[in-house]
């Protein structure tokens, strides 16, 4: 294999590692939202914590392979398909670090209310439901399903 080809498989690797993250994430969230008891509640959101690493990784390893892919492919600077993935990236992070401290909140609210009784709570399911913290979860979903997109298309290539 010449060196295109290893970086071209770290980078989807890590492609994986960090939309399969994401995808687990999504899950255990809804899950989250769906749940009756705030202690399952607390369970999935503590299990979002558990995929974060590997979200980590993806994140980073795209970056970073996919910098180096786009020197070692000999791709202009002017390459506007990369541009435009390297601008959603950002705004993948910036709306799932948005959406991970709204979770993060609920996290703890919910371990509270279970702590308490493990009773159904209003508060919350309106925490869990609040459309803002979701919308920033789904908005850097969205943001990597174009991501993905143009990776594969590569429109103007």
């Amino acid at each position: 294999m010449n060196t295109y080809e290893w970086l071209l498989t770290f980078h989807i690797t890590a492609a994986f590692f960090y939309v399969g993250a994401a995808v687990a994430a999504s899950i255990l969230y809804v899950l989250a939202i769906t749940s009756s008891k705030p202690s399952d509640a607390a369970l999935y959101l503590r299990l979002i914590r558990r995929v974060l690493p590997l979200m980590f990784v993806g994140i980073a390893g795209t970056l970073i392979f996919g910098i180096w892919l786009w020197h070692n492919a000999g791709y202009g600077i002017g390459a506007g398909w990369i541009w435009a993935a390297l601008v959603l990236w950002v705004v993948a992070g910036f709306f799932g670090q948005r959406g991970g401290e709204h979770q993060e909140k609920a996290r703890v609210m919910a371990e509270q209310h279970a702590a308490a009784g493990d009773l159904p709570n209003d508060e919350l399911r309106a925490m869990l439901r609040d459309p803002v913290g979701t919308a920033m979860s789904y908005a850097a979903g969205v943001a990597l399903l174009a991501i993905l997109v143009l990776m594969i298309w590569k429109p103007g290539q």
